[in-house]
């Protein structure tokens, strides 16, 4: 590891391409090769909120956003920056309520299916209370980071 690879748990923002109020989650808690653990809070000024709460549709974001903190955080083991991908789409995204309570915690579990060489991801994501009680939605995601894509005002990635 070099003196500026994250140890965990430790700040998502650094590891993910998001900006401007669009970094959803917390902390990384773990990552290894097949996957990751990462955190976010339900908060009356989130982007989404609602008046009830936080629609539970951000979960789909979320287990995206879980995806890109495992990604970089491997990028910066390697010495490399976030970069950004796609998200393609959701299949089967299950929650139990419409809406989860503001000043709750909520980890977010990603299991890696495969990577495949032209930048196509595929995972799986459970989000649950941080304490474990329960199970609050579940859904697998496609997502694709092709390469040389950067953000506007980036330089082209070399």
């Amino acid at each position: 590891m070099t003196a500026t690879t994250a140890h965990l748990p430790c700040a998502i923002a650094p590891l993910v391409p998001h900006a401007r109020g669009m970094c959803l989650l917390t902390r990384l808690l773990e990552a290894d090769a097949e996957g990751a653990i990462a955190e976010g809070e339900t908060r009356p000024d989130d982007l989404f909120a609602e008046a009830e709460g936080l629609p539970t549709w951000v979960g789909i974001e979320w287990i995206a956003q879980s995806v890109a903190a495992w990604a970089g955080y491997h990028a910066q083991r390697r010495g490399e920056s976030p970069t950004p991908g796609l998200l393609l789409g959701s299949r089967r995204y299950r929650a139990v309520q419409p809406h989860w309570p503001f000043g709750r915690r909520i980890h977010v579990a990603i299991s890696i299916d495969f990577v495949a060489d032209n930048g196509v991801t595929q995972v799986n994501g459970e989000l649950r209370w941080a304490d474990g009680s329960a199970s609050l939605a579940s859904g697998s995601l496609t997502l694709y980071r092709p390469a040389g894509l950067t953000l506007p005002g980036q330089p082209p990635a070399t």
